[in-house]
């Protein structure tokens, strides 16, 4: 709908929408944000489960969702080049996850002065995004064989 304007006309309309849906996204997060975090709280309560194991767990898969469903809806198709994007796509999404997280916890760890008591769990964190991060840049294709290993990273 912008092809037929001059370039100047583009870069405003981009830029106007970019910030328009930049703006929306950012006011829908802060909407659901809450009622998602109470959801997943209650969630760990009934379970029995550690706060800590539901936003480590379960709140990726949660904030993942798109990228679950994208993966698989390609890896339905069950072509070599479906499913190496399926899986790229699930290891780039585990991998900005796990540095996100990764983050925020050392920020939070350094921010509130808390007793590092965390050797294991970081050394755990870091070396999975070495391997998963080993995996994606030294292999072309997927195959089963790093499906595995990458699952196995998982527990």
């Amino acid at each position: 709908d912008i092809a037929q304007l001059p370039a100047s006309q583009q870069l405003k309309r981009v830029v106007f929408r970019s910030v328009w849906m930049m703006g929306l996204g950012t006011a829908l997060v802060l909407v659901f944000s809450d009622p998602m975090v109470d959801c997943l709280s209650e969630w760990g309560t009934r379970l029995g489960v550690s706060p800590f194991y539901v936003s480590f767990v379960l709140a990726p898969f949660a904030s993942n969702a798109s990228e679950l469903l994208s993966a698989y809806t390609y890896a339905c198709k069950k072509t070599q080049k479906n499913i190496t994007t399926s899986l790229s796509t699930l290891v780039g999404a585990a991998c900005m996850n796990n540095t996100f997280v990764l983050g925020i916890f050392l920020a939070l760890i350094y921010l509130q002065g808390l007793a590092w008591q965390f050797t294991a769990e970081t050394i755990a964190m870091v070396l999975i995004q070495w391997i998963i991060g080993m995996v994606a840049i030294f292999s072309k294709t997927q195959t089963m064989v790093h499906a595995i290993l990458i699952l196995l990273c998982y527990p």
